[in-house]
């Protein structure tokens, strides 16, 4: 480490200036864009392309502005409207509703002519007293998501930030040794970032807001995790060895195979979002694969030249001396070596009986229901959200987001005769003839953003296919629809995919049959326990509907982040059964690790829990859902589960290895 330590932080330099002037940021590569979601062959992505090939129109999107009185519109209403669309410029009259409670305006937005501001500025003037008027349509709706997304990187960042040093000061009680992963941990989401930008410049990687947001608390929860195994390594050296390049150099030979088995578990679980079909989901992969490459690069090499460069008093005040006749074994036993020694004493009671609480916790998840409706997207409600209660409350359900059919321009007439008759339309608009091709817009009676709209989306795709085979039906809720039948396929997919790929690597790190069969039903186990407690969760919190995005991302960063600690418990279990046995082996292992990946479990749970702060509901839900399950697999599973279960089973764990006999 002598002369590596200044040719890595030399590196490290040049990289971080490259970066910083060659790449740009995530969010200059972050798409929006209906197909950086939907694969090309939904349908309701077909439909798109057909609406804009042959229906090609530079007419705005329609801001709806909607006025409503409970009791019933006054005439003082009435001239308000009358004049805030004389204001505005509105060139079509006000639409009053059926049951004389609300009016209706029908405004062409165009972000370069006005902004929202402006118009909620003139709607406020003047107001009568007790009148509600909400602004909602397609451009208040996006302007609101894009007001939740626009703060999501900054929050992120400085609430990430400020979650992991707080945790660091307090593990390490080290002004120095808080700064120093920290930094490393900043470099790494800086690397990954940029390689982000270049991939999606040059490869066009999919990124969208989410995976952007994913990315940081990811890196920054990795990044600490393997700078605590590090440095609690490099901690016992300093006590054998006098010389610290020494140390650190048996402690990277030793902490590395754990380390790498664990980042190179994660990636290749998230490579298997490769194979959905689902872009956005697709997308993930590759953007958190290389978030976790680079805290891997910058950890084990950036992290120890740091270290090694300042020293002992990097520790300070509690700074690790050269103590070769005190051996680790022979310090007062802690609470780890006694709980690793009661464990031991009872290995069958223990892993049963939590299996049982565990499996008890799993039917929590029954409470849940899968599938979030749009409006209740938001942990707050929007304007674009009330206004469209609103709107649904006095018109026709379906007014906001009419259903687009295209068929044939000579099955124009029979195709809006028999969609008229399908149940859930209220009523079908004036067909558009464009050369070989008709639009027609259909307005349902049902509420666009319920799984019943969903329902008559699909009886009228069957409505049209039985007129001619090459209809095709889009929209918003037809997009939805696509969405979820996507994300059924990708769970039932990837799901196994993950555990697969899981599998195969413990198999091969653990040179075992046996082992990593029992790991990874405890892994699922623990799952299913983490979204158990989350439903509870969930509901005191006003959500019991489960995005189904976050069960396949839950899924796979709490299989695959979970297994890590599993990893390092069984790394260091082997190392330690091939000098005193399998019972002495995982119980010594157990006490050593117990410390260090607790803490290294609260700091990766204390940092997805950042997401809980942000106004998206399912980001919300990622961060409980993750971080209870991290928490459950660093004090339930690997503290006792898998130990107790390890032990019943006995060396029979490592069949076919030597560790068998």
């Amino acid at each position: 480490m002598k002369k590596l330590k200044w040719a890595f932080t030399g590196t490290w330099v040049l990289a971080v200036m490259m970066i910083t002037l060659f790449a740009g940021s995530v969010n200059d590569v972050e798409s929006e864009d209906l197909r950086s979601w939907l694969p090309a062959n939904a349908e309701s992505t077909r439909a798109l392309d057909l609406a804009e090939a042959q229906f090609p129109s530079n007419d705005p999107e329609d801001l709806l502005l909607i006025y409503a009185r409970d009791s019933g519109l006054t005439e003082a209403d009435k001239a308000a409207v009358t004049a805030d669309a004389a204001a505005l410029g509105v060139r079509i009259p006000p639409q009053p509703s059926d049951d004389g409670k609300a009016m209706l305006l029908i405004m062409p937005f165009e972000p370069a002519k006005s902004t929202l501001e402006a118009v909620r500025s003139v709607v406020a003037d003047a107001q009568p007293s007790g009148l509600t008027a909400r602004l909602t349509g397609a451009p208040a709706a996006e302007a609101d998501f894009d007001q939740a997304f626009d703060s999501l990187d900054t929050t992120l960042l400085v609430v990430t930030v400020g979650v992991v040093a707080v945790l660091l000061l307090v593990t390490y009680r080290s002004p120095v040794l808080l700064f120093i992963p920290l930094l490393c941990a900043g470099i790494a989401s800086l690397t990954a970032g940029g390689l982000v930008y270049w991939a999606a410049k040059n490869f066009g990687l999919v990124v969208d807001p989410q995976s952007a947001g994913i990315l940081t608390v990811l890196v920054f929860g990795a990044a600490t995790d393997y700078a605590m195994l590090l440095i609690a390594r490099y901690r016992e050296e300093l006590h054998l060895h006098a010389d610290r390049h020494r140390a650190m150099g048996l402690a990277l030979r030793r902490s590395l195979p754990a380390i790498a088995a664990s980042a190179a578990t994660v990636v290749l679980a998230l490579l298997t979002l490769l194979f959905a079909d689902l872009n956005s989901t697709r997308g993930l992969g590759p953007v958190a694969a290389i978030g976790i490459v680079s805290a891997l690069a910058v950890m084990t090499t950036l992290l120890p030249a740091l270290l090694v460069v300042c020293g002992r008093w990097a520790f300070w005040p509690v700074i690790p001396r050269y103590t070769p006749d005190v051996q680790p074994e022979s310090a007062p036993a802690g609470f780890w070596n006694r709980l690793a020694g009661f464990v031991s004493r009872h290995p069958r009671a223990i892993w049963m009986s939590t299996a049982a609480a565990l499996l008890a916790v799993a039917f929590g998840a029954t409470s849940l229901t899968a599938g979030l409706r749009q409006a209740d997207s938001f942990t707050t409600k929007p304007e674009s959200v009330a206004g469209f209660e609103l709107l649904a409350k006095h018109y026709p359900a379906g007014s906001a987001e009419p259903v687009d059919v295209f068929v044939p321009a000579t099955s124009g007439q029979a195709a809006a005769a028999k969609l008229s008759a399908v149940a859930g339309v209220h009523h079908v608009e004036e067909t558009e003839v464009r050369g070989q091709w008709a639009r027609i817009p259909v307005v349902l009676s049902v509420d666009p953003d319920g799984t019943e709209a969903e329902q008559t989306v699909a009886h009228l795709r069957e409505t049209v296919h039985s007129l001619d085979a090459q209809g095709l039906v889009g929209g918003s809720i037809a997009q939805r629809l696509d969405q979820s039948t996507t994300m059924d396929r990708d769970l039932r997919i990837v799901l196994p995919l993950i555990l697969l790929v899981v599998l195969i690597v413990l198999i091969v790190l653990l040179r075992s049959l046996i082992a990593p069969v029992l790991l990874l039903a405890s892994v699922v186990l623990s799952f299913g326990a983490a979204l158990g407690l989350s439903a509870g969760v969930y509901h005191l919190m006003g959500f019991p509907a489960i995005d189904k995005t976050v069960l396949l991302n839950g899924f796979l960063f709490l299989v695959a982040l979970g297994v890590d600690y599993t990893i390092f418990l069984m790394t260091r279990a082997r190392e330690e059964i091939a000098s005193v046995g399998h019972r002495e082996g995982i119980t010594k292992a157990l006490g050593v690790t117990g410390g260090v990946i607790t803490s290294a479990g609260i700091v990766l749970a204390a940092t997805f829990s950042v997401l809980a702060v942000l106004p998206i509901v399912f980001m919300v839900q990622l961060g409980v859902l993750v971080a209870v399950g991290v928490l459950l697999d660093t004090f339930v599973v690997r503290s006792l589960l898998v130990p107790a279960l390890l032990l019943h089973v006995g060396p029979r764990s490592w069949w076919p290895s030597k560790l068998a006999s």
